[in-house]
């Protein structure tokens, strides 16, 4: 007769229940520590740190490092300050805020449409001069009003990234001028720290270079340029420097004694100044290396920097 055709006894059943749960729970605990090990299901992977097959980092560790030719960028400490976008190692932020700079861009791309109006004469205090010129241009044609307008544009550009004020005399919107004397008069009332009027020059074929044109101690009429010339001399000098470094250019061997300077009392723009203000010649337009510097736009804006530069230097001596 077989007993498992009758129900078992109560004390019967709950030892059987009891040996199963013993056995059972150990099974449950190894296979859990088991799933542990795996990372888990894939469904607990809402925040993306875990899952099957991803990554175990946690969320408070450092990321990992990037694939080959990735970058990761990191937040800086304080605002970086770009090589040369500052006159002084150290100095964070806008080197230039407070300062007012005048970029005199030389001539007007107009001018050769108003032949009377530009060649009427000025008082220069020492002298009368025409009011301007059309300028010189390449031999294949491209005029120095167009290099002046845009070597200063870019100027203005990277002097007003460093926090200073720009005004320029003249930004092609004008019909014709100004006239130096005006060109001057901009300058002096906008109680510029520093002017800077760009020009290239028109040398005979052959004579390569820059050099920078600094103002004579003259007095005469409305000219008075003695409390000027020591500080223009220091613009000149750190112009000087920077435009060679940016440029690569070498001072010209053809004037000034291949200083890269020059020292003039017959322009007006720098006799009726009364502010620190020199003149820089960026290159010979009529000598073929060098036109094809200037006519050439990576050149333009590397001559830019070097401007820029030099007045920053000297603005924050």
């Amino acid at each position: 007769m077989s007993y498992g055709s009758f129900p078992p006894e109560p004390g019967r059943r709950g030892g059987t229940l009891a040996i199963v749960l013993v056995a059972l729970i150990p099974a449950c605990f190894v296979g859990w520590l088991l799933w542990s090990s795996l990372g888990g299901s894939k469904d607990d992977d809402a925040d993306g740190t875990g899952g099957a097959g991803g990554p175990t980092t946690s969320s408070t560790s450092s990321p990992p490092p990037p694939s080959s030719g990735a970058s990761v960028p990191s937040a800086p400490s304080s605002p970086p300050t770009p090589s040369g976008e500052s006159g002084k190692p150290g100095v964070p932020g806008k080197p230039l805020k407070g300062k007012v700079v005048v970029i005199d861009p030389g001539h007007n791309p107009h001018n050769r449409d108003h032949p009377s109006q530009i060649s009427r004469l000025v008082d220069i205090g020492t002298e009368q001069k025409e009011c301007d010129t059309t300028g010189t241009e390449t031999n294949s044609g491209y005029p120095e009003a167009s290099f002046t307008l845009d070597v200063a544009r870019r100027a203005r550009t990277l002097l007003e990234a460093r926090g200073a004020t720009v005004r320029f005399t003249q930004d092609g919107d004008r019909p014709y001028g100004p006239c130096v004397d005006e060109r001057a008069e901009i300058g002096n009332k906008a109680h510029a720290d520093a002017v800077v009027s760009v020009h290239a020059d028109g040398a005979a074929a052959g004579e390569r270079g820059f050099h920078v044109i600094l103002p004579k101690s003259v007095r005469g009429g409305g000219a008075d340029t003695s409390a000027i010339t020591a500080p223009s001399r220091q613009l000149g000098e750190r112009l000087r420097g920077e435009f060679a470094k940016a440029t690569g250019s070498a001072p010209a061997q053809y004037i000034g004694d291949g200083s890269g300077l020059d020292v003039r009392g017959d322009l007006g723009g720098l006799n009726l100044s009364t502010v620190p203000k020199v003149f820089i010649e960026c290159g010979n337009m009529r000598d073929s290396q060098d036109a094809a510097e200037l006519t050439d736009t990576a050149w333009r804006e590397r001559a830019a920097h070097g401007i820029a530069q030099g007045i920053t230097d000297f603005l924050n001596e």
